[in-house]
């Protein structure tokens, strides 16, 4: 196996969901910023050590931040309504979600204010009398579920930075798998250290809760192991 091609400290190299095997294996890269292409990330990084057959998981967050959806908290003015509501947010050692004026505020300009205060709503209600949680995100949607805030033992400057959902996630997955001449498929993937999502795939989407359950243990790791790519592999010892 490639150097290039292991397991992050603390995380397993394979995992088992309906029964199958998988490898995941992280693909370390530099610090992507803005300024830098995705396909050129691909191909230098990528490229070089995917097989046929191979799922490429891309996060969502090097998508977003080459697409210039990332900003610096300085640059955020949060509204008066922004921080009241971000104080009703359940805060996580795995990620701040909207629970700080700035990404409450992004929510805010992303999804559109009566959506935030019909999700904060429904929110309080479902908590209050049926006790419980997770309806402010079913209800805001996914733009607000993907909007990723600084936390502690971020790589800098995502450190002190906000980084919105990518935009357009099936096409940049479908341009992607082009890009790499149709030898693998690939996944754009929202994954912390509690869980995640798909939000792109070239695979049939009915598929989507599987290959999360592949990833649900976040093999890329939540901080700085500048690893924003991977390889699922199905095992050879496979029956």
């Amino acid at each position: 196996m490639s150097s290039q091609l292991q397991a992050n400290e603390g995380k397993a190299l394979t995992n088992t969901a309906d029964g199958v095997t998988y490898e995941r294996l992280p693909i370390k890269t530099h610090v992507v910023m803005p300024d830098d292409d995705l396909h050129q990330v691909v191909r230098t990084y990528a490229e070089p050590v995917v097989q046929d057959g191979d799922i490429l998981f891309v996060t969502e967050k090097i998508v977003a931040i080459t697409q210039g959806r990332s900003m610096l908290l300085e640059e955020i003015k949060p509204r008066k309504l922004a921080t009241k509501l971000s104080k009703y947010v359940t805060r996580t050692p795995y990620g701040i979600g909207l629970g700080m004026p700035e990404t409450m505020e992004m929510a805010l300009r992303e999804c559109g204010t009566p959506r935030i205060l019909f999700a904060a709503a429904v929110s309080v209600v479902s908590k209050k009398l049926l006790r419980r949680s997770g309806d402010f995100y079913r209800v805001a949607g996914e733009k607000a579920r993907a909007i990723d805030g600084p936390t502690e033992g971020t790589i800098a400057p995502y450190d002190r930075s906000v980084v919105l959902g990518p935009e357009n996630p099936n096409r940049v997955a479908t341009d992607l798998k082009a890009l790499l001449g149709n030898r693998v498929e690939v996944l754009i993937v929202d994954i912390n250290d509690i869980g995640g999502n798909i939000l792109g795939s070239t695979l049939d989407h009915k598929r989507n809760e599987h290959w999360a359950q592949v990833l649900a243990d976040n093999p890329l790791g939540q901080g700085t192991q500048s690893t924003p790519m991977g390889i699922i592999r199905p095992r050879t010892d496979n029956k």
